[in-house]
């Protein structure tokens, strides 16, 4: 065991996270031949295998698990020491990596500005995706979702601002079809449906007093995004299920009209989220107490 290093124990501890070469390698800002060759050299100075690779997977050897089951709890006192001494530095510094959707950033855009406003040593890079991606995995310090979908072993700080879906049509539209009175209205109706990045459509679920509705609604339009599902709804072409943030400026106008109000209750909003076996660097630490102050000053 002579000659392994911290950091010959933190690439193995990466790679086990990750369960990828890939993903370890980004976390810890290597090139994955790098990484590689590091975790071989350390299998071949203790004479055993570490991890089991195949082209999709690596994981744990019994030997490996053995080893970070008692390898772990000393990194972690290693890395709260480190952090105690880095949080006593006046201005966190460093680049802080956050994963969001297209619409999550556009919201959260303000804030991110004003917490480079407020550590100037401090850099972001937000990057935009419509599928949840493994955080750990890709090498994000943290990821922006809306809180329903927050992945569960995740620590979750709610923006505490709620969302909603509404369905709208236009004025024109509901003039020559008629105004839907219940969900089940919806099926003799043209709705326009969008399609997410994953390629699947948006359902439509609605919900009154706790009673849920999914349904499959018919349509002669797919749009590839809600952007278009929004256009066509102005353009007379049926009823759409959008964002209310979306339309909101629409309806206020009188352009769209905003239907079955009492089946689209809101429901929690964005929400920050990142690992909750990972200690947070001063920066995250930082941008974490920034969400807290922005909830504080807009709710």
């Amino acid at each position: 065991m002579s000659g392994m290093t911290l950091a010959d124990l933190r690439a193995i501890a990466a790679v086990a996270d990750a369960k990828s070469f890939r993903g370890a390698a980004k976390v810890l800002e290597i090139s994955v031949s790098s990484l590689s060759h590091q975790v071989s050299n350390v299998e071949k100075r203790v004479g055993i295998r570490l991890f089991n690779r195949t082209t999709r997977s690596v994981s744990l050897t019994e030997a490996g698990e053995a080893l970070l089951q008692r390898v772990r709890p000393a990194l972690s006192e290693i890395d709260a020491a480190l952090e105690a001494v880095d949080h006593l530095r006046a201005t966190p510094s460093g680049i802080l990596r956050l994963n969001t959707s297209e619409g999550g950033a556009e919201r959260v855009l303000p804030l991110v500005l004003d917490f480079l406003a407020t550590y100037p040593e401090m850099r972001v890079d937000l990057v935009t995706e419509g599928r949840l991606v493994d955080i750990v995995g890709e090498g994000f310090d943290a990821g922006l979702r809306l809180q329903d979908i927050v992945p569960k072993d995740m620590i979750c700080v709610p923006f505490g601002q709620t969302e909603s879906f509404v369905l709208v049509a236009s004025p024109a539209y509901v003039s020559e079809r008629g105004r839907p009175l219940s969900p089940g209205d919806l099926l003799n109706h043209d709705c326009i449906r969008a399609r997410l990045p994953s390629g699947s459509l948006v359902s439509w679920e609605l919900e009154r007093n706790g009673e849920a509705v999914a349904l499959d609604v018919k349509g002669r339009f797919i749009a590839g995004n809600t952007d278009l599902t929004v256009l066509a709804a102005l353009q007379h072409a049926g009823i759409a299920y959008v964002s209310l943030r979306s339309v909101q400026e629409d309806i206020d106008s009188g352009r769209l009209v905003q239907l079955l109000a009492e089946w689209t209750p809101p429901y929690p909003g964005l929400a920050l989220f990142y690992p909750s076996r990972k200690l947070p660097s001063a920066g995250l630490r930082a941008f974490i107490d920034h969400v807290h102050a922005w909830r504080k000053a807009n709710t």
